[in-house]
């Protein structure tokens, strides 16, 4: 059939189905709201900011200490932003779920497409991860209990690097788990990716890395292809899924944020 790209779908089908901004029309209002959110949260808790991991520009991460005594569990969260976007100034929001439950929380910012590949931006979150492990000490956390999670691309790039730390468990989030379609859509102007990119880095063709519990979330309000991929990958990788009700690709973070949302409770079981 002339004009498909991908399954049965054209460039023009999947570039809608891939278009969570598109599909959204109160995206700017939310986003609004979660940086009203997001500059409260840090007013309140008084991060430590910008921490930096790495060489490039955006190898810097932002921590939350739990407000407890002694040594507490580490939320790491990797932001969303289809790779070539987001910030970990946009997420502040969703420390405060966690940080009301006893964790501490570190945010991770890491370089972007195109002035880096999938694999760089891999590789840079790679080494955030390392370096929180051995600030350890430091930053007075328990590195034996750690959960790792992320949103959409974060995500992604988070199930690519389960096995790189002695982690508790890892809560994906409305994630990307097969680059191929990815590949052939409009994101791939500034992505690059190549068939290489997509056999290594799509987690849907890897075997599963970390005997570690891994929940997938997605809201039943998302995109259709987003809830295709997070349902297939929960097959592939014989992992709980979870269908936060009532949500779609952004709002469904609200439960994260919120110390009694299902998202923050599956994080508090882990290390329970």
């Amino acid at each position: 059939m002339s004009g498909i790209v991908y399954g049965n779908m054209s460039r023009a089908a999947l570039d809608a189905a891939d278009n969570n901004q598109a599909a959204h029309p109160n995206f700017a209002e939310q986003t609004a709201i979660w940086r009203v959110q997001s500059k409260r949260v840090r007013e309140t808790y008084r991060p430590l900011l910008n921490l930096r991991y790495g060489q490039s520009a955006r190898a810097v991460l932002d921590f939350y200490p739990s407000r407890g005594t002694g040594d507490h569990p580490l939320l790491i969260f990797v932001h969303g932003g289809y790779w070539q976007g987001g910030s970990k100034e946009s997420v502040g929001f969703l420390a405060r779920g966690p940080l009301a439950s006893g964790f501490s929380v570190a945010l991770l910012d890491y370089a972007v497409a195109p002035e880096a590949s999938l694999g760089e931006m891999v590789d840079e979150v790679c080494q955030a991860l390392h370096w929180l492990d051995s600030q350890a000490s430091r930053l007075k956390f328990d590195a034996r209990r750690i959960v790792l999670a992320g949103h959409s691309a974060g995500a992604h790039l988070m199930c690519n690097l389960l096995d790189e730390l002695p982690i508790l468990g890892g809560v994906a989030i409305s994630g990307i788990y097969d680059l191929e379609p990815i590949r052939h859509s409009y994101l791939n102007e500034r992505l690059g990716l190549n068939e290489q990119d997509v056999r290594q880095f799509s987690p849907m063709l890897m075997p599963r890395p970390s005997s570690a519990p891994l929940l997938v979330a997605v809201g039943p309000n998302e995109l259709d292809e987003l809830i295709r991929q997070s349902r297939d990958f929960s097959q592939a990788w014989h992992t709980p899924l979870l269908e936060v009700a009532g949500h779609e690709h952004f709002t469904i973070l609200d439960e994260l944020a919120d110390q009694e949302g299902q998202l923050c409770r599956a994080v508090c079981e882990m290390v329970s």
